[in-house]
């Protein structure tokens, strides 16, 4: 049996703790003895775990494009997004890749400029449904009780309320959310299902043998969430992380495009709510529908991308079954 061992201790036996426990990587349905690494080890195991995976390669690599593109949008684009000094409704060409749009802005710079607000509301508004769904779930499986049943009856009630509907009415309220009231606003209210998901992975690792003996220390509840509980679920918080930022893309785009977002922000939700209000379509303007909708099922592919390599990465059970054919099989002794 694995021996417990106080963290800086010179062997590899034993089950992780404290420090140790945030440096592994988490193996799910495996939570006896946690091999001890370094935090730079770890992550070049999860770099070669996603290179080695042709599905996070290519969710990695488009999503790595839309970031370039977000930090350094005037290297690309070098016309004003807003301003209206073309003239209106300008074909392809040379000088306007895309053509411009009918208040005689350039359809291209915008796409560019657009991207920036998206990723804001990905990364802000899953990150932060993540953190508090972590917060939350754990610490209702870990604490029972009272606690248990409180936090259960917050999240429930989240749950039962459908998320766009409410998305829609708060969005009717504010009369034009700006980026940082739709991350806020997103956040607040489509935490409640990842806490589930968490709540239920928390459950199964209560009676461990680690957090028992980190109760024996004399361990605090929140030190033995935060430093003992958390690092081991690596894996699914990831994934969580990656569903929920790609809801906050489709959820924000949905919510500019109704006319519910500020029409004053260049982005793609916005770029549909006027091109829908011009009537691009009717008036041969398609791409200033085409591509903007394209860009949205681009960025939601490269997150859902992630998340299934993420699932296969943390769970051997889907990943997909190699063909032993033409390989030479060692036989038993």
């Amino acid at each position: 049996m694995a021996t417990l061992q106080e963290p800086g201790a010179g062997t590899t036996s034993g089950t992780a703790t404290g420090a140790d426990a945030a440096t592994a990587l988490p193996i799910p349905g495996e939570w006896g003895v946690v091999p001890r690494i370094s935090g730079a080890r770890a992550m070049r195991r999860m770099a070669r775990a996603v290179t080695s995976n042709g599905k996070a390669a290519a969710g990695a690599i488009l999503l790595l494009i839309f970031i370039l593109v977000g930090l350094f949008p005037g290297v690309i684009a070098h016309d004003d997004p807003n301003a209206e000094i073309y003239k209106p409704n300008l074909g392809v060409s040379t000088a306007h890749l895309l053509g411009t749009t009918a208040f005689g802005q350039d359809m291209f710079a915008q796409v560019i400029y657009g991207t920036r607000p998206v990723l804001e509301i990905a990364f802000g508004a899953g990150l932060g449904c993540t953190i508090i769904a972590m917060l939350i779930g754990v610490a209702a499986a870990y604490l029972g009780g009272v606690w248990d049943s409180v936090l259960n009856l917050l999240t429930d009630v989240l749950l039962v309320i459908p998320a766009f509907p409410l998305l829609i009415v708060i969005g009717s309220y504010l009369g034009g959310a700006t980026t940082g009231v739709m991350i806020a606003v997103i956040t607040c209210i489509s935490w409640s299902y990842t806490a589930r998901q968490l709540r239920s992975q928390a459950l199964s690792l209560r009676n461990r043998e680690f957090l028992e003996a980190a109760r024996v220390r004399g361990e605090r509840p929140i030190y033995i969430i935060v430093v003992e509980i958390i690092p081991t679920m690596t894996s699914l918080l990831v994934a969580s992380f990656l569903t929920n930022a790609l809801y906050a893309v489709l959820f924000s785009s949905s919510l500019q495009f109704i006319g519910l977002g500020d029409p004053s922000v260049t982005s793609w939700g916005t770029m549909l709510y006027w091109a829908e209000n011009q009537e691009a379509l009717q008036t041969g303007q398609a791409l200033w529908i085409i591509v903007p909708g394209l860009c949205i099922v681009a960025l939601g592919a490269a997150f859902a991308l992630l998340n299934y390599a993420f699932d296969e990465i943390g769970n051997p059970a889907l990943r997909p079954v190699r063909s032993m054919r033409g390989k030479r099989v060692k036989p038993a002794n």
